[in-house]
């Protein structure tokens, strides 16, 4: 059995309100749980943070015996500090071409591979010459 930590959703329509959950992966996505992990509120409260709260220790034992979470998830565990950030890819629109640069995780900034070299404004690249015999 393949167990998932992912999100379960309650609440009314237009306001969303989930569970975190560990589940069966074959089990849908409201269906049947094996332990409620804690909660997420996307919505902005009156302080305007977005409200979650979780059990530290039932998650980490769940990922200590092979849970996987699940995309949304994984990015809620990388904000409570449990996890390291997920490899992001920027993408110029919905549906287009993909963009394969690295994003970073914090900023959201595209992160460059390697940066050209640039010429001093005398011409010398910095490199020291030397004589041949």
């Amino acid at each position: 059995m393949v167990v998932r930590i992912r999100l379960s959703r309650f609440g009314c329509k237009n306001k969303p309100f989930y569970r975190v959950m560990a589940a069966d992966s074959r089990s849908p996505r409201d269906g049947k749980h094996l332990e409620v992990l804690g909660y997420y509120n996307p919505l902005p409260g009156q302080d305007n943070e977005k409200r979650m709260g979780l059990n530290f220790e039932r998650v980490k034992y769940w990922l200590s015996v092979g849970a996987q979470p699940s995309e949304p998830v994984e990015r809620l565990l990388f904000r409570a500090g449990l996890l390291p950030p997920p490899p992001m890819l920027a993408m110029a629109r919905k549906g287009g071409p993909r963009d394969t640069r690295t994003v970073d995780a914090l900023t959201g900034r595209i992160l460059h591979q390697g940066k050209p070299s640039i010429a001093n404004k005398d011409g010398d690249d910095g490199k020291q010459e030397t004589a041949e015999p």
